[in-house]
């Protein structure tokens, strides 16, 4: 191992700093000693530095595993550009080009290689080890190995014979992004030997969560950049046709706005790219393709214009804001609209344990969303970094709580109407059907269902569609409901829920945003606390639920 004053020589010289970042110099010496290692370290934290300073302090090469080819120019050219002899090998080079790389690093050239999973084993670098030496194998994007994780890719699950073929040679996996269950499931993947995993906290406290219903999106972000002109920032869509769209209507409103997305030609993303970080444009309109080891610690905020898929990509999306530990701000624009494309999109998937992820990541990344209680929290909680805050004074939630109302009769109706589908139907609907048997909708499903004739049919009209699925959703969040883990939209009551018909306590729900609401939801009258209609069905149902 590395005496410290060394590393410290080597972090001056060739990266500029006096003093290593949190947890950094841990890892390092951990690498250096022939240890595995497993770090966790959000965006912005410093991951690279922890693989690239052993192999500037020992004499072979470090093999760095990424599936990102944007992510491995970026960092080779910044690499090179301080003297240190690194290249990679992906899909984006020619032949020719291959070839001379690889003759490089089988020469020992290269002290950083860079190289894509699948590129490994087509370039046979893996099984041509005996004529590396090979110090240390860094597996970046490391969630991306685990199924439960926010990007599995089948071909990170085939590392598992890399190691058996170099099990001398010690491994660094690092993400930005990993639950307790996907840390696991990386460390068994991988056979890591290892006692704990590295993790640093995931409190990025620069930075300001807030969440608007999306309402007329671009006026939501003109009005957002009104003040924010000098200010540089990200926009992520969920489509190239949104980024394209949205790029070109911030144009004519004369802002400086490019676009990013895979489908744009190689060279004209590049170019957009070193744009951006140059300061050459103020904002980049981008899908996810869009941020991955970029190297801007000004970015003073980044919008989401249409809803993540899951809170991990949230959070690392969100971290490319204010790396400079200055205060920056996380805008998300939110609509039932953006989760109902999401769930059909999973439902395409041909996997059925991808979608069965895929729903259990939504509802959590939609449950942050309509969370009426401390953003900053709720993220932290999610990781199982453990916190106390009550109010951090720079969410939305905190700054502005939302109003509340009495609910306790918008539940029962809602568990009412979902026992009642069930007892008649002998199966379970989604939100929006139950929406629909609440409202009196006259639909085709529920003709042939017979669901007009249940006791529950059109008894929720003092709400609109929306105003119920926002309820329905705080009753799954609450837990009387529950979601049927093999169907994103079947809703069952759970025992709470049937406690709650049972004894009907009084329960507090915040109200629906964005629309006019009728008075009921604004403030309970009398008749909402006794609905005859409602009073003759839940006593009938109480009878039948007296077993249960």
């Amino acid at each position: 191992m590395s005496d410290s004053p060394q590393l410290e020589s080597v972090l001056k010289q060739y990266y500029g700093y006096d003093s290593f970042r949190p947890l950094q110099r841990a890892i390092i010496e951990d690498a250096l000693g022939g240890n595995d290692v497993m770090a966790v370290l959000p965006t912005g934290a410093g991951k690279s530095l922890c693989f690239q300073i052993p192999s500037l302090v020992k004499e072979g090469t470090t093999i760095v595993i990424s599936p990102l080819i944007a992510l491995m120019k970026n960092q080779v050219d910044l690499l090179t550009a301080n003297g240190i002899p690194a290249t990679f090998l992906n899909s984006s080079l020619s032949a020719e080009e291959n070839r001379q790389r690889r003759q490089q690093v089988f020469e020992g050239k290269i002290r950083i290689l860079y190289v894509s999973p699948e590129r490994l084993a087509i370039s046979h670098l893996a099984s041509e080890t005996s004529r590396l030496q090979i110090d240390l194998i860094a597996i970046d994007e490391a969630h991306c190995i685990s199924e439960w994780g926010h990007d599995f890719r089948p071909e990170y699950r085939q590392l598992s014979e890399l190691r058996a073929d170099l099990e001398n040679v010690p491994m660094m996996a690092l993400t930005a992004t990993a639950t307790e269950r996907v840390r696991e499931d990386i460390i068994e993947a991988l056979s890591l030997k290892i006692d704990e995993p590295f993790i640093a906290s995931f409190d990025r406290k620069n930075l300001s969560y807030r969440v608007q219903d999306k309402n007329k999106s671009l006026n939501q972000i003109l009005a957002f950049l009104a003040d924010r002109s000098d200010q540089s920032g990200i926009i992520y869509c969920q489509s190239r046709n949104g980024v394209e769209r949205l790029a070109t209507q911030l144009q004519k409103n004369g802002i400086n706005a490019l676009p990013y997305h895979a489908g744009l030609d190689r060279e004209l993303r590049s170019k957009n790219q070193d744009a951006f970080i140059r300061d050459e444009c103020q904002i980049v309109c981008a899908t996810i393709a869009f941020g991955m080891g970029i190297d801007k610690p000004n970015v003073r905020f980044v919008i989401h214009q249409d809803l993540p898929k899951n809170v991990e990509s949230y959070y690392q999306e969100t971290g490319r804001a204010g790396r400079d530990s200055l205060p920056s701000d996380c805008l998300l624009l939110f609509s039932s609209g953006d989760a109902a494309r999401q769930n059909h999109f999973i439902e395409e998937k041909s996997s059925e344990n991808e979608k069965e992820v895929a729903r259990r990541q939504l509802r959590e990344i939609i449950h942050y969303a309509e969370s009426e209680t401390c953003r900053r929290a709720s993220l932290l909680n999610y990781f199982g970094e453990s916190t106390e805050i009550e109010n951090c004074q720079s969410c939305d939630n905190c700054l502005e709580p939302k109003e509340s109302f009495e609910g306790s009769v918008p539940a029962q109706k809602i568990l009412s109407c979902i026992y009642r589908v069930y007892q008649h139907s002998g199966f379970s609907v989604g939100v929006n059907h139950i929406v629909e048997v609440l409202t009196g909708a006259n639909t085709e499903k529920i003709r042939k269902w017979g669901h007009d004739s249940l006791s529950t049919y059109g008894i929720g009209q003092e709400f609109g569609r929306d105003e119920w699925a926002h309820v329905i959703r705080q009753l799954i969040r609450r837990t009387l409901v529950g979601q049927n883990q093999e169907q994103f939209s079947t809703l069952h009551l759970t025992s709470e829920g049937t406690q709650f018909l049972k004894n009907k306590p009084s329960l507090t729900l915040t109200k629906p945003p964005r629309k006019q609401h009728r008075e009921p939801l604004r403030k309970a009258k009398d008749s909402d606390r006794f609905d005859p209609k409602l009073f003759i069905e839940l006593r009938t149902l109480r009878l039948s639920l007296i077993h249960i």
